[in-house]
């Protein structure tokens, strides 16, 4: 009893001991702020790493990609058997995206182009829950809709697409009508008297009388020129534009000439009926995140659902060459990860098969450069993985079989390098407390040295005048560590009112949403990490009065009593 008795009256008459307190109780807030907002951090960003990319890719060698995906498929679900859930193919380039902006500026920028079935694709991962159109979450599809999207574009679908087809076809009205006008007004001259003719010889100076005589008298027969022969079918065979009549096997006008112009009339691109093939954009390919003149964060799009873009992709020939086409933008892809949203564009895949010629017109078997497996819940990466490498080994196939989290490995491995630095970091501010326990025990120590000395002549044993101490230094650690441990907790609870306070103290954005994608700092709070701060906490203050300790007991009574 008499060892809390005087742990608690050094506590209360030993003020030097409340700085040691101090430095435990911040870095003990500090640690659990610190490891909350990176456990946000890094479970959000697992969380959106694993909605967007599937389990394991298995995928082919260059942009050939796999002739026969349906064999791999079938020896796929053969290896992996009940662990896995669904299988999709996809086509996964590189690709250049032509973007005209209202005003005639066009935007080149790099985008990943992927080629996706829209009845599977949306098994393997959770892509469609990032699409902007309510009922494209509920089903994939790549036909653009009549209204209905995010409420940050303020058009957008079908009436988007024929306001500016409107527009267009007024402007290009205009432009030809100004054109008119202008040839109207400025006539080209006549061709001059000393101009050179055909051959670029120079013509003879111009006679008024001998023209006139020319003139009057009446011009000589010249012989018909030759006709080149032509087969009997070859109006039929439309070598005539439409355009211009063409004479039937009796002369006149040709019978076949009236069907000939509807044809060309109805492969004429209707912008306000029709639609190229439709393709997803990431929304910061479409759009810039800034603040307005209120210093409110929005988003400005230049592109929209209704608009067309020009993309440019290598063929799967050998070598490649570049196509080109047209795409209608049917929908925006938001996963808050800038990575993905500023770089992917999915189209249908049977379109990009036929675009790169990737279907053989024999079997009709269309090839890919991927296929994507989803596992069932609860079914080890690893071991499906070790399974396929087993049946594909490197040495003999040239195909990559990765998980997502292979896929996204770097950026994984810097987020936990950076965790546990931080940790290592913060925990020499509890260790410089440690150092300052240390220290204030040695003087207590120095300082009661008589009344060691009296304790010990009493009675006391070695080991109950260590206790005092030790157990000093436990109070110490469990003080410090509970306060902090309860001022961390309540930081992170209000830390987005905290962040928005500080913001209006110095003016500047601790979180900027424009970088970050995100409404609020995420943070998770894991009772095994705050349990391992406030145990460590509490050892450090311990061992820091181990030595002091040691060196109480180990007073002689009799030397402690004449110690002046």
């Amino acid at each position: 009893m008499y060892k809390l008795l005087l742990s608690w009256r050094y506590l209360r008459t030993r003020y030097i001991a409340l700085a040691s307190v101090v430095s435990v109780t911040l870095g003990v807030a500090t640690l659990i702020v610190v490891n909350s907002v990176m456990e946000g951090f890094a479970v959000e960003m697992h969380k959106r790493l694993h909605d967007v990319l599937s389990d394991i890719v298995f995928e082919g060698q260059g942009l050939e990609g796999l002739a026969d995906p349906d064999y791999y498929e079938q020896e796929i679900r053969h290896i992996v058997g009940d662990d896995l859930q669904s299988v999709t193919h996809v086509i996964h380039l590189p690709a250049m995206a032509s973007i005209s902006i209202r005003g005639g500026e066009t935007i080149n920028q790099y985008v990943n182009l992927i080629g996706v079935d829209e009845k599977t694709y949306g098994s393997v991962c959770d892509f469609s829950q990032f699409l902007l159109h309510p009922e494209n979450r509920q089903k994939l599809s790549f036909l653009l809709r009549d209204g209905g999207y995010d409420p940050r574009m303020a058009e957008a679908g079908w009436s988007h697409r024929r306001m500016w087809a409107a527009w267009e076809k007024a402007y290009q009205e205009q432009v030809r009508m100004e054109q008119e006008r202008r040839l109207m007004q400025h006539p080209r001259p006549a061709p001059t008297a000393h101009a050179a003719d055909e051959s670029g010889e120079p013509s003879a100076p111009f006679d008024p009388i001998a023209s006139a005589e020319a003139a009057a008298e009446p011009p000589a027969p010249q012989p018909p020129a030759p006709q080149p022969p032509q087969e009997p079918d070859a109006a039929l065979a439309g070598e005539a534009s439409p355009e211009t009549p063409v004479a039937g096997p009796r002369g006149g006008r040709n019978p076949f000439d009236q069907f000939r112009r509807e044809e060309a009339q109805q492969d004429v691109f209707d912008p306000t009926k029709e639609q190229h093939p439709g393709v997803i954009l990431g929304i910061a390919i479409a759009s810039r995140r800034q603040r307005d003149d209120n210093g409110n964060v929005k988003d400005y799009f230049f592109v929209q659902p209704g608009d067309d873009v020009q993309v440019s992709f290598p063929s799967a020939g050998n070598p490649p060459k570049p196509l080109h086409a047209s795409f209608t933008v049917v929908d925006l892809y938001e996963s808050k990860m800038s990575e993905y949203d500023s770089t992917f564009a999915f189209v249908p895949l049977r379109t990009l098969q036929e675009l790169r010629n990737m279907i053989d017109p024999l079997t009709g078997t269309a090839a890919v450069t991927s296929i994507q497996l989803k596992l069932k819940p609860g079914a080890n990466l690893r071991a499906v993985q070790d399974k396929l490498l087993k049946r594909f080994p490197p040495e003999r196939y040239p195909y990559r079989i990765r998980t997502w989290q292979d896929l996204q490995g770097p950026l994984l491995q810097a987020v936990q390098l950076e965790t546990t630095i931080l940790n290592i970091l913060l925990f020499l501010i509890i260790a410089v407390a440690g150092f300052g326990i240390l220290a204030t025990f040695f003087m207590i120590v120095v300082e009661k040295t008589r009344d060691i000395g009296i304790l010990k002549a009493l009675g006391a044993p070695s080991g109950g005048v260590m206790s005092i101490f030790l157990s000093y230094g436990l109070s110490l650690g469990m003080v410090g560590s509970g306060v902090g441990m309860v001022l961390g907790l309540l930081f992170v609870f209000y830390i987005n009112d905290i962040a928005d306070g500080l913001e209006y103290i110095t003016g500047r954005e601790v979180f900027d949403p424009t970088v970050y994608y995100f409404t609020e700092i995420p943070t998770i709070v894991e009772p095994f990490t705050i349990a391992w701060i406030v145990a460590g906490s509490v050892m450090i203050a311990v061992m820091a009065s181990v030595l002091p300790a040691l060196r109480a007991a180990r007073l002689h009574p009799v030397r402690a009593l004449r110690y002046e």
